[in-house]
């Protein structure tokens, strides 16, 4: 038996807080020290190692350190660009690394016209020399190019090739995003090319295993091994558990038939406490009276103490404003309770001075442009040119924009790009 370790999204160069940077560049160290304990074959990296293509050398530096470890060990890890480490014309810090021997990188195609003229993309297969288990894959792209990419692939030659074989992506799959992603971008499973015995995902930060579709064996994405955005962090505090997968395979058997295969390990670096208020039928008096109660309650019973603790407002203010609760004071109280790091969200909390503006107009665009510049007195808007009337006339013209339905054979990645220059050009930036 062999086994092979799958981790994703590690977004190493994300956080910008010294005490998230550490956690952070700790989850990858302790991953690979893991694999290494449990004696893995190879490792995956299904995209995203680092937050940009080009990041801190000093985040770099770190993580090749504990490169050079696994490497000495005898375990190869093989990698494709995630959206965010992606570059087009290969001089990612990925590449940078691939190149010292350190990532292998899987991601190898050529351009060739079938029978009818028409042109596909070829993937060839890397070999792990030690297993025989067969790696191919797409990387990760930026613009929402996807689904044009995979429609362009030779899907025989893939679903053709006999041996073990796993395809790592980094994509999201509509059918498999959960609830509070339903309206992220994604492709139709359809477009995975079948008969592979393990599909190693990333780019989703959420744990997935599905083994239930027809023509698919095991489809999974491992999840961030940290946080690449705030609302990762929230989600580990209500209870999500970070990590990576380690697979069992058998390169005669083909042993992967269920999830129940694959060994889940958890990385518990930090402890998380969520708070959650709701405004509604309180004054900003009350709401913020209530606030610090309960930080006060939860300091006392040392629930607050090294811990990240994730704090989330929303709703409507029965009566004040949102400038009157004292949010600075609230990150005071919480890091005096002895809390690693605070991370305060109201974006969602409104007053109803705010929210009760009413506007007239003969069309939906009228009404638009009206509710504008009526909500525009209320925002601090630091460009002069972007107040009063000609701001609001901008964010119109920002909305007809992207509110644009793709045109008759439109390709996906095409239509994105079109409406990206627009709203450049609507802005001024097409030549910055």
């Amino acid at each position: 038996m062999y086994k092979f370790a799958h981790l994703a999204d590690c977004h190493l160069g994300a956080q910008k807080y010294p005490e998230l940077k550490e956690l952070e560049m700790a989850a990858f160290k302790n991953c690979l020290d893991k694999c290494m304990e449990e004696k893995v074959d190879f490792i995956i990296i299904a995209g995203d190692l680092f937050h940009s293509n080009l990041p801190d050398m000093g985040v770099v530096k770190e993580a090749v350190g504990k490169l050079k470890e696994v490497k000495e060990k005898g375990i190869p890890i093989y990698i494709n660009y995630g959206s965010h480490d992606f570059s087009p014309n290969e001089t990612s810090i990925i590449d940078v690394i691939t190149e010292s021997g350190l990532l292998k990188k899987l991601f190898d195609a050529r351009i060739f016209k079938d029978d009818n003229g028409k042109e596909k993309i070829k993937l060839n297969f890397m070999v792990d020399k030690k297993t025989k288990a067969k790696l191919t894959g797409v990387s990760g792209r930026k613009m929402g190019i996807d689904d044009t990419y995979y429609e362009m692939l030779d899907r025989k030659s893939l679903e053709e090739e006999d041996g073990f074989k796993i395809f790592v992506f980094h994509t999201a799959i509509k059918n498999l995003l959960p609830d509070f992603l339903t309206k992220m971008e994604g492709m139709d499973i359809k477009l995975l090319p079948r008969n592979f015995d393990y599909y190693a995902g990333g780019h989703i930060h959420k744990r997935i295993c599905e083994d239930r579709i027809d023509g698919y064996s095991v489809i999974t994405y491992a999840g961030p091994l940290f946080a690449g955005y705030p609302r990762d962090l929230e989600i580990s505090a209500k209870g999500e558990k970070r990590g990576f997968f380690i697979v069992e395979f058998d390169e005669k058997i083909h042993n992967i038939k269920n999830c129940e295969n694959i060994k889940f390990h958890e990385l518990d670096l930090a402890e998380y406490l969520f708070l959650s208020f709701q405004a509604d039928y309180k004054n900003s008096h009350e709401l913020y009276e209530e606030i610090k109660s309960e930080i006060e309650i939860k300091s006392k019973q040392g629930k607050i103490d090294g811990k990240i603790i994730i704090l989330k407002v929303k709703g409507e203010l029965s009566g004040g404003k949102t400038a009157e609760i004292n949010f600075h004071e609230i990150r005071r109280l919480l890091r005096d309770g002895g809390a690693i790091h605070v991370s305060v969200n109201h974006h969602g909390l409104v007053s109803r001075e705010f929210s009760e503006i009413r506007v007239k107009g003969e069309t939906t665009d009228e009404i638009e442009e009206n509710l504008l510049l009526e909500n525009i007195i209320n925002i601090q808007v630091p460009s002069k040119e972007l107040n009063d009337h000609e701001g609001a006339l901008l964010a119109s013209r920002l909305l007809k924009t992207i509110r644009q339905t793709p045109k008759p054979n439109e390709k996906k990645g095409d239509y994105n790009l079109r409406i990206l220059n627009e709203s450049l050009h609507i802005l001024g930036l097409e030549d910055s």
